[in-house]
């Protein structure tokens, strides 16, 4: 036997001794778990929310297993996500990605040297599922923004649930725009609620975004949205450096998409429409982008259409006005009062080409030009539904 091939034997044997340590500490851990949830008296002991119910802040935390949820791209956050929600107990997770693990993908949380060449999805599952075995796990290694395989993803979406129905939830934590852009298009075409995530190349500032077809903007609606960081792009050094690859920024990232995942899915709180975070100077700007009426994709607008025709159908709610009576004091000689502007802002409406009332510390991140609006009689209309001749006749009369 040569010396290369005794060195490749000596590292299976080591890959083989390490695969099995892991599955002794595993049976290992699970017995502990049986343990202790007997003296809990926890029906899900692999489920850590229980401590939700027990402070009254949902009435029932294991309903958390009958969602079903699915992961597009198992990267820097991707990974981060489907191992909290696992320990979450969630109740089905579909993961889909295209590319192998690789040496870079160390800095990823829970991958493992030894699984470099297998797929993200399948290194993934193998982990997740010794972690929480309740989780039922369903991987997919393909790349969505093909034809075939992007029919097979909305397939997914609309059969992948524990009941063979429609999932509950999308979580798009992909790195590049046209697999964004892919997710977009099925949550639009289906009227799926989803999540979109991201960090910045620079590694210290990222973002999650809530979408609502028809409710809030879609990601087409408008150029994408970013988080100022305060640094010249310029100045950064990206020679052989993944872009992204600072851990904790993607476990921040993460973290806060969960977040808002736990409190969609189980009724608690205010889920954040939209969600930065600038690590240099930890500054989390938030706010709620409206959908654009002109937007691009084509079921964007139908889903708006959609949403106002229900939003039309509810009832009217009455509101009945309680004129406050003037509070007089005696010694006010100043004539001193008090006035809230503490009441938060409503969220401006967006044109076509951009965002209005951008919350401090966002921008976009590209400029979209403008687009002219006409009538059929090809009436020129400015941004707010003015024709020119109305402008026009508001001139003569200044």
């Amino acid at each position: 036997m040569s010396v290369n091939e005794l060195k490749k034997r000596i590292s299976e044997l080591e890959k083989e001794l390490e695969d099995e340590k892991q599955k002794n500490a595993c049976g290992k851990g699970r017995q502990k778990i049986e343990q202790m949830s007997a003296e809990v008296v926890d029906s899900n002991p692999y489920s850590r929310l229980m401590a939700l119910k027990r402070m009254g802040i949902v009435e029932d935390y294991e309903k958390i297993r009958t969602y079903t949820v699915a992961v597009v791209g198992v990267g820097g956050v991707g990974s981060v996500t489907a191992e909290m929600l696992t320990r979450c107990g969630i109740g089905k997770l579909i993961l889909f990605d295209y590319d192998k693990v690789e040496l870079a993908n160390m800095n990823r949380l829970f991958f493992q040297p030894h699984q470099a060449g297998l797929s993200k999805v399948e290194a993934a599952a193998n982990t997740l599922q010794f972690i929480n075995p309740d989780v039922t796990f369903e991987t997919h290694n393909y790349n969505i923004t093909t034809l075939e395989n992007f029919e097979h993803f909305m397939g997914r979406i609309k059969h992948g649930s524990l009941t063979n129905g429609k999932i509950d939830l999308v979580l798009s934590c992909v790195d590049n725009y046209e697999a964004r852009m892919a997710v977009n298009h099925a949550c639009n075409e289906l009227g799926q609620t989803w999540f979109e995530s991201g960090v910045a190349e620079n590694a210290v500032s990222g973002h999650i975004q809530f979408l609502i077809p028809g409710e809030t903007a879609c990601f087409d609606c408008a150029p994408p949205l970013v988080v100022a960081s305060q640094i010249d792009e310029k100045t950064l050094k990206k020679e052989g450096v993944c872009a992204a690859s600072l851990p904790t920024t993607m476990g921040m990232v993460a973290g806060m998409l969960v977040q808002n995942v736990l409190k969609y899915l189980l009724k608690f709180g205010k889920v954040s429409y939209y969600l930065g975070y600038n690590a240099l100077v930890d500054y989390f700007p938030t706010m709620v982008v409206k959908p654009n009426p002109q937007c691009e994709d084509f079921w964007c607008r139908k889903q708006q259409t959609l949403y106002q025709e229900r939003k039309a159908k509810e009832p009217k709610e009455i509101v009945v006005e309680v004129q406050e009576e003037e509070v007089v004091h005696k010694n006010n000689e100043w004539g001193i009062c008090l006035v809230d502007d503490d009441a938060p802002a409503e969220p401006e409406a967006q044109g076509a080409c951009g965002v209005s009332g951008l919350a401090e510390g966002i921008r976009v991140a590209y400029e979209r030009p403008a687009a002219r609006a006409a009538d059929e009689d090809n009436t020129v209309t400015s941004a707010d539904d003015t024709s020119l001749d109305d402008l026009m006749a508001q001139m003569k009369s200044l």
